[in-house]
């Protein structure tokens, strides 16, 4: 993701998508139980929208970071646990 019109596609997508979630979830559950056709097609819907949307969130995180708008994640400094380990087996 180099380009600011691709971010920007994947920020719109991203926001079509939640609300495809939310407003196609929320007809699912206020269905009447006697229309299984609209439940699922409801249903179907969001699980699309649900996906696409964390998909698209996803990408954006991704790009945040690579692009220094975000931090990176902190990690643990785990070199001294080789050490240790050494020291506790006697083979320095």
């Amino acid at each position: 993701m180099q380009g600011t019109p691709f971010k920007k596609c994947i920020a719109i997508l991203n926001v079509i998508a939640w609300a495809g979630f939310w407003a196609f979830g929320y007809l699912a559950l206020t269905a009447e139980t006697q229309n299984m056709d609209q439940i699922t097609t409801a249903f179907v819907l969001a699980a699309a929208g649900g996906g696409i949307g964390i998909w698209a969130y996803l990408q954006l995180v991704r790009y945040a970071e690579v692009s220094g708008y975000a931090p990176a994640p902190k990690t643990a400094d785990r070199s001294h646990l080789e050490a240790e380990f050494q020291a506790s087996e006697g083979n320095d």
